[in-house]
This record gives structure tokens, C-alpha cells and sequence, in this order.
């Protein structure tokens, strides 16, 4: 092999070390960037990092913490473009200049405006040599939710819902447990594990009387949201009764004081936002949930704030577990109500889409189109 591919092929391969390492941290840097850094001389890795969590050490700090030998000289692989400004930690690109590392590959530019090319500028300036872009697809879908956020200031939100092979989410009676199986719900958990929050609206939670809570080993939590207009969620509710244990938010536009009262003396928060036609206002939501710092929110709602959040066009992933059943019935439910669209051309499209098995049921997911 010659010596120029022979390089390229140790790149790659440092680099995807990189990124899987980075995928240890998801879930739990919110609203922060998962990122992989690994640290190579003379073809032997000398550390590896990434960013463990909120407020730990960056990557970048991480690798060069464990390393024990002379990095001088050395090759830092990245996942994304090293910070050079002062927030929980210290520039990235300080510690990169002080450890003598000579030459750094990136994955993913930041579009973070404290970074954006400001820290390969840094690098550069200081006479190391940097690549950008390498491997940037595997980099870049590492971070839909990092750069999501930090584009628009608003959370990245994945409608989800589980449905029969005939389109039903409830069978004629309203009945829904369970439409999927076992893995397929145990899917979900990993979700609320990676996820900052869980939507559902007011309908969802006098159905069903949900926990939203992660069931899975070592599992966070995320923060629960209702969407509840008129505060008539009751307060013998799972999720009013656990409020204190796990944080809990109900939005609302046009609640009653006493309910208002009622449920912060339950320790729930009540946001009191600006009404649609009596409804909560869901682009209010999203940018107070953005300014909540909740980088991301999983729907697990019913048909009508499903609709909505498309119909506003705050909807950027699709999750559709479906399972291999025919329930029938033409007032059985089925995932997005509303108004609906006047002509199949004008249907919210998917791409990058994928399909899971998960035993015996199937999640199909996807982006959607021009997000």
C-alpha cells in the first residue's frame, strides 16, 4: 500500500475511534456536543477522551489527562473543531498549544459563534497544522441535536409514536397497551435517556396516567413536559405526584391561580404562556424550552399536538414503531390528527430513512425534508 493511503487508512481508523468514543457521552451533555478525541505519535495512541458530561473536561483535555508519555509532536483527532473560549472549562485550544501537539484532525466544523473556525484559526496561527472535514459525514451525525440547538436557540424535537401495520394507535375502545412489544418500548427508554425532555399533552396524561420516566439501568430521566392549556391535568396524577422527584413542567395558557397554586405546591413548575385560540402557543414553548437550556424534546403525545407541531413545522426527526397488527375500526385513532394535507404532493416527506427490526415490530425513522 502506498505510504499516502497507508496514512489515510490509520486516519480513518483513529478517527472512528474517536467517534465511537464520543457516543459515551450521549444523553448526558446536554445541551453540550458529544465529541471523541484521541491523541496518536509514532503510530501508537498515547490517550483517549471524550466529553463525559456537562461541565466535565472537554475531550480534547480528557485524551491529553490520560496520557503518560511526551505529546510533543503528537496527532490529535477530533471529532469536533476545538474550542478557544472560556465557558465551564478552559480553551481547548490552550491545552492543544501547551501539550506541543503538531498537527490536529477534524471532524465536524462548530457553529457555535464563540468557535466557528475561530479555534482552527488559533491552531493555525500557532503553527500547527490543521485538517478539517475529515470523515465530516460519520462527525456530523454524531450532533443533529448540537447543532440544531445552537443554530435556532430551540429544542431539537422528535415526534414518536407507536402504531398497528393499519395505521391505529388506539383500537376502537381507546385501549393502546400495549400496540409494540418489549423491545421496541425498551427502544423508547433509550430515548428518554438521551433526550432532554418528554412532551405529551394534556389528553395523553388523562388517557393513560403516564410516568414518562427512564426505566432502563443507570438511566437519567428526562424533564417532563405537559402541554395542558387550562391546568386540568389531575393532581392525583403519575406525574403530579412524582413531580418532586422527578422535574416536571406544565405549560399553560389560560389557567385558573388556584391551579396554578395547587400544583407548585405539589412541586410542579407552571409555565403560563401565550395562548393560541385558548391553546398554548407551541412556538412560546419551544423557545422557553430553549432558554431552559433542553436541547432536545421527544413527543410522545397524542394525535392533535402530533398535528400541530408538524402543521407549525417544529418537528425535525420522525420515530414510528410499528408492529405487525391490524386493529381496524374507523374511529380508532391514528397518529396525526388535525386538518390534515388537501393533496399528496403536499405531504411532510422523510429522507435518511431508516428501518430496525426490533423483535418482531419495526421502528421507522427518519429527518424531516428541508429541516
Amino acid at each position: 500500500m502506498p505510504e499516502a493511503e497507508n496514512i489515510a487508512a490509520q486516519d480513518r481508523s483513529y478517527m472512528r475511534l474517536a467517534v465511537k468514543l464520543a457516543e459515551h457521552g450521549r444523553g448526558r451533555t446536554n445541551p453540550n456536543p458529544v465529541v471523541g478525541a484521541v491523541i496518536v505519535k509514532d503510530g501508537r495512541v498515547l490517550g483517549v477522551g471524550y466529553h463525559a458530561r456537562y461541565g466535565d473536561l472537554h475531550a480534547e483535555r480528557a485524551a491529553l489527562g490520560n496520557c503518560t508519555d511526551d505529546t510533543s509532536g503528537a496527532t490529535l483527532y477530533v471529532t469536533l473543531e476545538p474550542c478557544c473560549h472560556h465557558g465551564n472549562q478552559p480553551p481547548c485550544t490552550d491545552a492543544i498549544l501547551q501539550a506541543g501537539i503538531k498537527r490536529v484532525v477534524i471532524g465536524s466544523d462548530d457553529p457555535n459563534p464563540l468557535v466557528a473556525g475561530q479555534g482552527i484559526r488559533v491552531l493555525r496561527d500557532n503553527g500547527v497544522t490543521v485538517e478539517t472535514g475529515f470523515m465530516r459525514e460519520e462527525c456530523d451525525a454524531l450532533n443533529p441535536v448540537f447543532f440544531h440547538y445552537i443554530r435556532t436557540g430551540k429544542p431539537y424535537v422528535v415526534l414518536k409514536y407507536a402504531m398497528t401495520l393499519d395505521g391505529k394507535i388506539a383500537t376502537r375502545s381507546g385501549a393502546s397497551k400495549w400496540i409494540t412489544g418489549e423491545a421496541a418500548r425498551r427502544h423508547v427508554h433509550q430515548n428518554r435517556n438521551i433526550y432532554a425532555a418528554v412532551l405529551v399533552g394534556a389528553g395523553t396524561v388523562a388517557a393513560d396516567d403516564p410516568a414518562l420516566t427512564c426505566r432502563m439501568e443507570n438511566g437519567r430521566n428526562p424533564v417532563r413536559i405537559v402541554c395542558d392549556s387550562t391546568l386540568r391535568t389531575s393532581t392525583d396524577s403519575q406525574l403530579v405526584r412524582t413531580a418532586r422527584d422527578v422535574r416536571t413542567i406544565f405549560a399553560a395558557a389560560t389557567p385558573d391561580p388556584v391551579r396554578v397554586a395547587a400544583f407548585r405546591e405539589r412541586g410542579c413548575e407552571v409555565w403560563e404562556l401565550p395562548g393560541d385560540a385558548g391553546r398554548v402557543n407551541l412556538n412560546a414553548l419551544m423557545e422557553r424550552i430553549g432558554a431552559e437550556k433542553l436541547d432536545s424534546v421527544i413527543c410522545e403525545g397524542g394525535a392533535a399536538l402530533n398535528w400541530s407541531l408538524l402543521r407549525l413545522g417544529l418537528v425535525q426527526r420522525v420515530q414510528a414503531y410499528i408492529a405487525p397488527k391490524l386493529f381496524g375500526g374507523a374511529e380508532a385513532k391514528s397518529p396525526i390528527a388535525g386538518d390534515g394535507i388537501e393533496t399528496p404532493d403536499g405531504a411532510f416527506r422523510l429522507r435518511d430513512v431508516t428501518v430496525t427490526p426490533l423483535d418482531g415490530d419495526f421502528l421507522m425513522e427518519g429527518i424531516l425534508d428541508g429541516d
